[in-house]
């Protein structure tokens, strides 16, 4: 098991630590926008913690189960876009993954809703694909680094 208090960076953004990023929501305290959970629910399938993934869910959609032992090898998150409208949400978001060799991505427009003052991820409409990122390209890793003078 991981243990969460080494964590350095948070999955979801690599500017800011774990702690003062995602581990509030993964201990417990409801996200304050629909964006912040999308956020946090990366981090969650990242760091493996399905128990926090499924909580997050809306109880309409949420999957009896879920397993992440098998989950990708996530490395990036990158929002797209982002709206509001009352107490529904979209989030557009990239989330990238590595391959062996290479790197993958998942691209969904999320939708979410908010219930009783708690924001919950509703529904997504997600495809998949291949990343090849050029050599002077930011790395897909997230570090800020170029591709070349990172992962290539």
């Amino acid at each position: 098991m991981l243990e969460l208090s080494t964590i350095p960076h948070c999955p979801c953004d690599g500017q800011k630590t774990y702690a003062e990023c995602c581990q509030r929501y993964h201990e417990g305290t409801p996200a304050p926008t629909h964006e912040a959970l999308m956020r946090s629910r990366f981090s969650g399938f990242a760091l493996k913690l399905g128990d926090y993934v499924r909580v997050s869910w809306h109880y309409s959609t949420r999957p009896p189960t879920l397993n992440l032992d098998d989950a990708p090898d996530w490395a990036a998150l990158r929002i797209l876009s982002s709206s509001q409208t009352g107490e529904t949400g979209k989030v557009h978001f990239q989330a990238i993954y590595r391959l062996h060799p290479g790197w993958g991505y998942l691209q969904e427009h999320s939708q979410f809703v908010r219930e009783n003052g708690r924001w919950y991820y509703l529904q997504g409409e997600p495809h998949e694909g291949v990343l090849k990122p050029g050599r002077n390209e930011p790395c897909p890793c997230g570090s800020g680094r170029k591709f070349k003078a990172c992962c290539l």
